[in-house]
């Protein structure tokens, strides 16, 4: 067997792992392209991140699942989108004070990512990110499939946006199919991808029990 079992390395998170995991994305979002787009200045970068993502994250636990491994190196957030999800509980002005000045490209970043989003119930992968001291060791795979059973018992489709080709290319491993890119104005390329739901086979009564 390689590595513990994947019931013992993930489990889902708690408010008390807000900071932490908030820590882990700011850390591994600094030099992503779409985010160097969006908050160009790097002291800005870093405060404007911690703002938004601590909220995110916090709601994302109260309302949706987030997984995250034991040692908090690595972490998936997840969304169901449905006419009975809780609203995100920020308006345009909380957004507005957060961004500061990123205010104007963080409204056309989402209305790019709205754009991709589908009206019809599914789930939504906000962030999977793992710190780079833990890549390359399979954990993002691990946490998606800890999640893709509960997915595939709602019978809804998973939906995602994603910032490199390396990250559109490692969920395509993993089953996800990739769309046309979204481009940002004078910016980097967005990558959505999508995974349709994998019916959940009943189990087969056992004649000889």
């Amino acid at each position: 067997m390689n590595g513990p079992a994947l019931g013992t390395t993930i489990r889902p998170a708690t408010p008390q792992d807000v900071a932490a995991i908030t820590v882990l994305l700011a850390g591994t979002l600094d030099g992503d392209p779409v985010i160097q787009w969006l908050l160009p200045d790097p002291t800005e970068r870093i405060t404007v991140l911690h703002r938004l993502l601590a909220v995110n994250v916090d709601h994302a636990i109260e309302t949706g699942t987030v997984d995250v491994t034991l040692n908090l190196s690595a972490v998936a957030v997840w969304r169901s989108h449905d006419p009975d999800a809780p609203r995100w509980p920020l308006g345009d002005h909380h957004l507005a004070t957060f961004a500061g000045t990123a205010a104007h490209r963080l409204d056309t970043l989402n209305s790019a990512i709205d754009s991709y989003k589908s009206w019809a119930p599914h789930h939504w992968l906000s962030w999977l990110a793992v710190h780079p001291a833990y890549q390359r060791q399979g954990l993002a795979g691990e946490l998606l499939r800890r999640h893709h059973p509960v997915v595939d018992g709602t019978g809804w489709p998973v939906y995602t946006v994603v910032t490199t080709e390396a990250a559109r290319d490692s969920l395509s491993q993993q089953g996800y199919q990739a769309a046309m890119p979204l481009n940002l104005p004078r910016g980097p390329k967005l990558w959505p991808l999508s995974r349709r739901v994998r019916p959940v086979r009943p189990i087969a009564a056992c004649r000889h029990c």
